[in-house]
């Protein structure tokens, strides 16, 4: 009954609330799918770090800007915010329904 009461361990962003915070150049977007799926459609200005090759050291830093993470659902980013937690508290956000909830919304796709 008590985890019906528990705080999110992690912050869902949604993709109309991401889209106007990377329009505004306030994020770092990492994709955490694989370079297949990120090749076959991705949010522009993505970075891409496969969760297989995940190493949170490595994620980009630009200055103040929020560093989001995504994956196609949802599920492998919120793995990726697991790894990153122990090396940087600072990294506590992923794009609520992946890239599924992002092409619900109506916002581009790259291919390539």
């Amino acid at each position: 009954m008590l985890s019906l009461f528990r705080r999110p361990r992690y912050k869902e962003i949604p993709a109309q609330e991401l889209a106007d915070l990377l329009a505004r150049k306030g994020a770092i977007l990492v994709d955490v799918r694989e370079a297949d799926e990120f090749a076959a459609g991705h949010v522009a200005g993505a970075h891409s770090m496969p969760l297989s090759r995940f190493r949170a050291r490595a994620l980009p830093t630009d200055g103040d800007k929020q560093l989001i993470l995504m994956c196609a659902a949802g599920r492998r980013s919120a793995m990726a915010l697991e790894k990153a937690a122990a090396v940087r508290s600072d990294i506590d956000t992923h794009l609520a329904g992946g890239l599924a909830a992002w092409r619900a919304a109506g916002l581009p796709v790259v291919a390539g």
